[in-house]
């Protein structure tokens, strides 16, 4: 048997304490939680029709079942995510949107006019076994349709408070190189391999999905900033909302760090302090303007969890195409930690395909490192 070990620190002033979270034997109880085991990308689906995992018929209805409301789903088994039970996602969008929104590709490359949201009803895997073999061909999320778009940043803010109704919320925010399809395929993936019971959003910004469209993208992400923070601010503001959870994805990461300093400055204290659990996944950012948006963070800084490997080859083309300064995401743990930040040092880990960037939605490990982010935040996993 082959053991990996992963080191998760949260330092303290006083002394770091090193824990080792293993897939061995004798350590498996520290990386998986009771029940789970559900499949997440392709190279799991195929494992879980083996294991005989059962799940649920998917519902589909026009908003979120009774019982969704108060953070967590009630009733559902442990083992199934609110995305399972009822397959809507919350979209906020900084994207030009195509056809209206309600038509593929609902939202292009292009920058809209600010922020608008979109109701996305998800077609949830086949839980068959039959269902789970074709899936490693066909995929596991689909876009099913796209019910109701909202335009103009006050509007949209307020439809997405209103859809989650009050529940704990996580918010995916992906990373380079992503269409608004890809990116809701991923963050249903994330929601549901995690097994989230609060409600699923995506913040998806105008990334060209190009390979040769770097500065583009980047710059399409910090230009998203406000609409981000005029997202995050209502949601803070709803007297009956729940946790914010926010997972970042590479570029998104710099989109999320920039936004969370603008929202402590501007909204203050009882803005930020709705914010649960914030999870940098493989973060693309030059290490000194990383460092620098983490002071700017203050004591807030103890949310920020980042899933750091050496081994991730898009960063180190995105560490070259910048200079060479070296990202984030591909920094020494000790470099990290001293910052405050609690680590996982991925760099053992497998899956995330030939380039390992994602590992958060590929790795059942890596994602048992975002499950217990959030649950230490007091969120619904």
């Amino acid at each position: 048997m082959v053991t990996i070990l992963v080191h998760e620190v949260r330092p303290s002033p006083a002394k770091r304490v090193r824990r080792h979270e293993g897939i061995g034997t004798m350590e498996r109880q520290h990386v998986t939680e009771s029940g789970e085991g559900a499949p997440t990308r392709r190279s799991l689906v195929r494992l879980a029709a083996l294991m005989g995992v059962a799940g649920l018929a998917p519902g589909l209805s026009g908003c979120i079942a009774d019982g969704l409301a108060t953070g967590t789903v009630g009733g559902a088994p442990e083992s199934q995510s609110a995305l399972d039970v009822s397959p809507v996602l919350l979209v906020a969008t900084t994207r030009r949107a195509v056809g209206g929104g309600t038509r593929a590709p609902y939202f292009g490359s292009e920058r809209g006019r600010g922020l608008s949201f979109a109701e996305v009803r998800m077609a949830s895997p086949d839980r068959s076994l039959i269902g789970k073999v074709s899936s490693v061909v066909t995929g596991d999320w689909g876009i099913r349709s796209v019910e109701q778009v909202e335009t103009g940043a006050a509007a949209a803010a307020a439809a997405f408070t209103q859809a989650a109704f009050g529940r704990d919320v996580l918010i995916y925010v992906h990373g380079y190189r992503e269409s608004f399809e890809s990116a809701a395929l991923s963050a249903a993936m994330l929601s549901d391999g995690i097994r989230f019971r609060g409600a699923s959003g995506l913040f998806t910004w105008p990334s060209a999905a190009a390979t040769f469209d770097y500065g583009y993208d980047r710059e399409s992400a910090l230009w998203s900033r406000d609409a981000f923070e005029d997202l995050l601010k209502a949601l803070a503001a709803s007297p009956s909302g729940g946790r914010i959870h926010i997972v970042a994805h590479s570029m998104g990461t710099l989109l999320t760090l920039e936004t969370l300093r603008m929202l402590r400055a501007e909204a203050g204290e009882g803005a930020v302090a709705r914010i649960g659990a914030v999870v940098l996944a493989a973060p693309d950012i030059d290490i000194d303007l990383f460092t620098n948006g983490v002071e700017r963070l203050g004591p807030d800084v103890h949310k920020i969890t980042v899933i750091s490997s050496t081994n991730d080859r898009a960063l180190e083309l995105s560490g070259a195409l910048a200079g060479g300064v070296v990202r984030a995401g591909a920094a020494d743990r000790e470099r990290l930690e001293a910052l405050g930040v609690r680590v996982a040092d991925a760099s053992e880990y497998g899956g995330g395909g030939l380039i390992g960037h994602d590992l958060f939605l590929s790795n059942k490990d890596v994602q048992g490192v975002v499950k217990r982010a959030i649950a230490r935040a007091g969120g619904g996993v």
